[in-house]
């Protein structure tokens, strides 16, 4: 969705108000939460809706490679 709209992480994250590290967290899917209000922003930054940059992903789910 970032580079749709062609925003850079560091503008991202002035205009959100989070940290780098923060978002790059967010960004890599190493996150284990999200504050409702924090998605909110990234939304309303983006002009998206949550459903275009969550993806959920069943934890007891595993692959086998083969």
């Amino acid at each position: 969705m970032m580079a749709k709209r062609k925003i850079s992480l560091n503008e991202l994250s002035e205009k959100v108000g989070l940290t780098l590290s923060n978002l790059s967290i967010l960004k890599t899917g190493k996150a284990k939460a999200i504050r409702f209000s924090t998605l909110e922003a990234i939304c309303k930054v983006l002009a998206c809706q949550p459903g275009d940059i969550l993806e959920y992903v069943d934890d007891n789910q595993k692959t086998t490679a083969g």
